[in-house]
């Protein structure tokens, strides 16, 4: 009996410990640099430029902007992912598509987007800028 209450016991703990790594997120000292890069022609009108882009990597950010991007769907806007800065460090909150509806629960019917980020973003601009 004792055996099966450790045994999972220890199953809980590696699983906790796994779950919570996968959502860490990345907090830097000091954010990169980003990189110069010469914006082509747009391949079409509905194509946004997506300006700055970081993909975290272990325990440092990435560059992956300086591209041109689609709507998934019509209708659709960018907003410009951005730097939000704590005690912690500076972490890089994503751009992500957005149809202009309420998200979940977080919307409070005074224009942010869920995230308590009002103010950030493209501030309607559908091309990025």
């Amino acid at each position: 009996m004792k055996r099966t209450q450790r045994l999972l016991l220890a199953l809980a703990i590696v699983l906790t410990g796994t779950i919570s790594g996968v959502s860490a997120q990345i907090y830097v000292s000091i954010r990169p640099s980003r990189p110069v890069y010469v914006r082509s022609v747009a391949p079409s009108p509905q194509h946004i430029w997506i300006e700055e882009d970081w993909n975290g990597r272990g325990d440092r950010y990435e560059w992956s902007g300086g591209y041109w991007a689609a709507p998934p769907q019509p209708g659709y806007r960018y907003r410009q992912g951005h730097w939000n800065h704590s005690s912690r460090g500076d972490r890089w909150t994503p751009g992500r598509w957005d149809n202009g509806r309420p998200r979940g629960h977080g919307n409070n019917g005074h224009g942010n987007n869920g995230h308590g980020n009002k103010g950030h973003g493209n501030n309607g601009n559908k091309h990025g800028r």
